[in-house]
């Protein structure tokens, strides 16, 4: 920030669809202020992001910094880290290799997926718009995990089998963005239907094995 100070540069924030921690509402949209748990183990990364967005928001003020503020939902696509951790990574590597497939707590909790072009997109289009408050960026088609691991594992004609393991605590049970400001202000939306991105995603993780 102090970087953006110095050059007058404009200045992006990369937050996240964490900041609602187990929303009480959906959609959840931008002027939502959230539900998380300050002390849980899940905390650490949703206040870090909660007070950047402060932190930001008062460099804008303080110091008339050109600051932009994006709320990132599940984003997946090639190059993604084979270790990272996320869902989609996990599951594609457990299906591509033949493993059992896991799925925490029943499945049932939901998530959004946005395919990375579609991310790009939208943040282009944010730095160059004169809106600096927080926006959602991601795919409002809400899906269930397991439906998500089913999918994934006809795509890969898979053998693996679907277990389940108990839910991680604070683990967020349902995620769906509100992107009506991305409409109208920045005239995005995902267009990279969700079989096609998971499609090259699968391509690219089978060159990883």
């Amino acid at each position: 920030m102090k970087l953006a100070k110095s050059k007058n540069a404009r200045f992006l924030l990369a937050s996240t669809s964490e900041i609602y921690g187990e929303p009480q509402i959906t959609p959840q949209h931008e002027k939502y202020r959230g539900n998380v748990n300050t002390i849980g183990i899940r905390s650490c990364y949703d206040e870090g992001k909660r007070i950047a967005e402060t932190l930001t928001m008062e460099y804008n003020r303080q110091y008339n910094i050109d600051t932009r503020i994006i709320r990132i939902f599940n984003t997946y696509g090639p190059n993604m880290d084979p270790e990272d951790g996320r869902v989609i990574t996990n599951l594609i590597n457990q299906a591509i290799n033949n493993e059992d497939i896991t799925i925490y707590g029943d499945g049932e909790q939901t998530r959004s997926f946005c395919y990375v072009d579609d991310l790009i997109d939208g943040m282009i289009k944010c730095m160059n718009s004169e809106y600096n408050l927080p926006i959602n960026l991601g795919n409002p088609i809400e899906m269930k995990i397991k439906e998500i691991a089913e999918l994934i594992l006809l795509l890969t004609n898979s053998k693996s089998k679907l277990i389940r393991i108990p839910l991680p605590e604070d683990d967020p049970t349902n995620r769906k963005p509100d992107i009506n400001i991305a409409r109208t202000i920045l005239s995005w939306e995902p267009k990279v239907d969700l079989i096609m991105g998971l499609k090259k995603t699968i391509h690219y993780f089978k060159l990883l094995n």
